[in-house]
C-alpha cells in the first residue's frame, strides 16, 4: 500500500503556481488610470489567508526588455550565467536569468564604473567618467533614474560586456506584495487583487511595472502560472465585532477595506463601518463603486464619503472629507472605534494622519503635544493601523 501524499507546504521560498480566473479594466473609458480586478486561483494549493494580509507576486520580465538585453549583447541567451546573489548550485542559461530571475532596472553606479573601465571609446570614457565625481553624485542620481540597464549598453556600444558581467550587475527580480480584497469567510479558495497597472516614460521610452503588466498582459487567464505565496499581516479588522470601523482607502487603498467589510458582515459584525473612497473622476475612477452603494443600501456600510478631485474647480481629497465630519469622526473615536489608512505612503497617508492629528486637538480640546499623545495610545491600542506603500 503506497503512503499517502502529503502536499507541498506553498511559501516564499516554493510559491504555488496558481492561475488567474479573471483579468477585468476596473476604470471606466476616458479615465487616466488602468486599475485592474484580478481573481487568484488558489485552490488545492492548501494556502490559508486573511484579510488583511496581501498576496506575492513573482513576475517575469517583458520578452521585448530579454530580447534586447540580449542583443546588446551579442548574446544568444543560452549562455550558462551564475549570478552571485542568486546562490546556484549551477549555472543557468543567461535567457533565464533574465526573464524570470533579475531586475532589468535600476543601474548603479558600479555599472557605471565598470563601462568606463570597460569602453574602446574616448568618448564614452570621458562621459561616464565625468558623472563619477562625489561633487557628481546628485547628478549621476538622477541620471541613472532615467535609465535601465539596456539604455547604458545602447548609449555606450563601445563598452562590450560579457553576460556574466552584466548579471553580476543586476539586482534580484524580488515578488510584488498585493494587499487581499477578499475574506476568506467569503471565497476561501480565490483572492482578489486591486492592482494599478504601471505604464510611463523615462528617456524616451517606454517603461513598465514588471509584476502589474505581468499580471495584465503577460498572464493569459487560466493558463499561465502565477507563482504566488501568502505575506501575513497584523493589519486587521476589529477582533470585537461590536467595534466600529473606520477606512481610509483612496484608489488601490481600497482593496483591503473590501475585504473587511466582507468578512465583517460574513461573521455578523455589529460594529458600524464608515468608508472614505477617493480618486480622480466619479464617472470613471469610482473602483467596485456598484458594490458600495449596495452595501450603504443594505447597511453594511453605514457611512460612505467621497472624495473625486477632479470632478469640480477646486480639489477634493479623503482628509478634506475627514475634516468635514470631524464631530462625528471624534465621536466614533471616543467610543472606541477602529481607524485605518491604506494606500499612498508619501503624501496621502500623510495628510491623512496630519488632519486626524488636528481634528483630535480640536474636537478634543487638546494641545498639540496632547493630540499626539492620543494618536500614540491609538497606536499601542491597535486602533489606528496604516498599511502603507
Amino acid at each position: 500500500m503506497s503512503a499517502p501524499t502529503v502536499p507541498p507546504a506553498f511559501s516564499k521560498d516554493q510559491p504555488f503556481p496558481a492561475r488567474l480566473r479573471e483579468n477585468r479594466l476596473l476604470n471606466g473609458s476616458g479615465s487616466a488610470k488602468e486599475t485592474r480586478h484580478f481573481i487568484v486561483d488558489l485552490a488545492g494549493s492548501g494556502l490559508v489567508y486573511a484579510a488583511g494580509d496581501s498576496l506575492g507576486v513573482f513576475p517575469t520580465n517583458r520578452a521585448s526588455d530579454v530580447a534586447e538585453l540580449l542583443a546588446r549583447l551579442g548574446a544568444s541567451g543560452d549562455e550558462p550565467v551564475a549570478p552571485a546573489l542568486l546562490r546556484l548550485a549551477e549555472p543557468i542559461p543567461l535567457r533565464e536569468a533574465l526573464s524570470a530571475r533579475l531586475a532589468l532596472a535600476g543601474p548603479t553606479r558600479k555599472l557605471v564604473e565598470t563601462l568606463a573601465a570597460k569602453t574602446s571609446s574616448a568618448t564614452e570614457r570621458a562621459t561616464l567618467t565625468a558623472l563619477l565625481p562625489p561633487e557628481a553624485k546628485e547628478l549621476l542620481a538622477a541620471w541613472l533614474y532615467e535609465r535601465e540597464f539596456a539604455d547604458l549598453l545602447a548609449e555606450f556600444p563601445a563598452a562590450r560586456l560579457t553576460p556574466q558581467e552584466l548579471v553580476d550587475h543586476l539586482r534580484r527580480l524580488a515578488p510584488r506584495l498585493y494587499s487581499v480584497a477578499t475574506s476568506p469567510w467569503v471565497f476561501p479558495d480565490e483572492v482578489h487583487l486591486t492592482v494599478a497597472i504601471v505604464r510611463y516614460m523615462t528617456n524616451g521610452r517606454d517603461r513598465v511595472g514588471v509584476a502589474s503588466t505581468f499580471l495584465a498582459d503577460r498572464a493569459a487567464v487560466g493558463v499561465t502560472p502565477v507563482p504566488v505565496f501568502v505575506s501575513h499581516s497584523h493589519f486587521r479588522p476589529p477582533a470585537e465585532g461590536a467595534r466600529d470601523c473606520i477606512m481610509v482607502g483612496p484608489g488601490t487603498g481600497i482593496a483591503p477595506f473590501r475585504a473587511f467589510v466582507q468578512e465583517r458582515v460574513a461573521a455578523g459584525a455589529t460594529g458600524r463601518n464608515w468608508l472614505f473612497y477617493g480618486d480622480q473622476h466619479r464617472a470613471t475612477d469610482f473602483l467596485y463603486g456598484d458594490e458600495w452603494t449596495a452595501a450603504l443600501a443594505r447597511g453594511a456600510l453605514t457611512r460612505l464619503d467621497l472624495a473625486f478631485s477632479r470632478d469640480q474647480p477646486q480639489k477634493i481629497y479623503v482628509q478634506d472629507r475627514m475634516r468635514e465630519n470631524a464631530a462625528e469622526l471624534w465621536a466614533w473615536l471616543q467610543g472606541g472605534a477602529h481607524f485605518y489608512v491604506c494606500g499612498d505612503a508619501k503624501r496621502m497617508a500623510k495628510d491623512v494622519e496630519h488632519a486626524l492629528l488636528e481634528l483630535i486637538a480640536q474636537q478634543g480640546g487638546f494641545t498639540p503635544e496632547q493630540a499626539a499623545e492620543y494618536l500614540k495610545q491609538l497606536k499601542k491600542d491597535r486602533r489606528y493601523q496604516r498599511d502603507v506603500y
